[in-house]
């Protein structure tokens, strides 16, 4: 899914034995492989937030004797996609920047994003997280801060389907408590990026540790998750602004709730009448502005 970099391998193999530095450093890289061959090292270091002097020594670290035989590497393999969109999506000209423009970039960046999630391999991984998840007896979903929205909206829609999934999220520091019943038969579903939640992790090694299945929704080949994860599905987080994108996160959980409500469409439309009926007779939804009583 992610655009791979000629030292993409060598990266992850070597990336626990790095400083922390050099990690940060071998994220960015691992994240935009194509910045080493298109702007400056010092920009390059710059936008991973380490010093120019960091990416000497990672080159260095990886075989290399200086930046310019890494740079150089990289400026014979890496391609940008014929199609354009890619090219104008990396485009940088900090000085042309209107509303439009700002605007016109980050769709056009979104498009590519969810556009990369169509690759085989990332296809393949949806379709046997599916019949995963379909086949638990729970799936307990697992997003804190900013993956919130993605996790409670793959909740949300579980429990229009049925009664499978269980959302750890308690007040007072009781998210795990949830985890109590949990066992074997049972799946984890956990949504993070970097800088990842701590308790994500915490509560991932405890249902590993319960023997659940975890699968990952995340952001990199050396998120913390990889290592305990059975599955994984990565999505592009860099975006044209100072925040993180999480739109190819949400667009993995709707195709994930598609997947699994596939997997027995009658049970599903049963399970959707019924959330009707009781949202109906709730009075939840409106047509119209109700009139104010006086």
């Amino acid at each position: 899914m992610l655009q791979k970099g000629p030292l993409h391998t060598r990266i992850i193999e070597r990336f626990d034995d790095m400083s922390e530095q050099l990690q940060r450093a071998a994220r960015h890289i691992l994240e935009h492989p194509q910045e080493v061959a298109l702007v400056s090292m010092r920009e390059l270091a710059r936008n991973a937030d380490v010093q120019p002097s960091t990416m000497t020594r990672l080159a260095k670290f990886l075989g290399y004797s200086g930046y310019e035989d890494f740079r150089g590497e990289h400026a014979d393999v890496i391609r940008v996609s014929t199609d354009g969109f890619v090219a104008r999506a990396l485009q940088r000209d900090e000085g042309a920047i209107d509303g439009e423009g700002l605007a016109y970039r980050m769709l056009q960046s979104l498009s590519v994003q969810i556009a990369r999630l169509c690759e085989t391999g990332t296809l393949s991984s949806l379709s046997t997280i599916a019949d995963r998840l379909g086949k638990a007896r729970r799936i307990y979903v697992l997003g804190l801060r900013s993956c919130h929205s993605v996790a409670w909206h793959f909740h949300y829609v579980m429990t229009l389907l049925g009664e499978k999934s269980v959302y750890l999220d308690g007040p007072a520091g009781t998210s795990g408590d949830a985890l109590i019943r949990a066992s074997a038969d049972d799946v984890l579903l956990a949504i993070s990026i970097s800088p990842y939640s701590l308790q994500t992790l915490e509560l991932a090694e405890a249902a590993r540790e319960k023997g659940m299945g975890i699968v990952a929704i995340t952001d990199s080949e050396v998120s913390p998750l990889v290592t305990i994860a059975e599955h994984i599905v990565l999505f592009p987080a860099e975006s044209q602004t100072f925040f993180h994108t999480l739109t190819p996160a949400l667009a993995v959980s709707e195709v994930l709730c598609g997947l699994v409500a596939a997997q027995d469409r009658a049970a599903a439309l049963e399970g959707l009448k019924q959330a009707d009926r009781h949202l109906s007779s709730m009075n939840t939804y409106a047509t119209t502005i109700p009139r104010r009583k006086i």
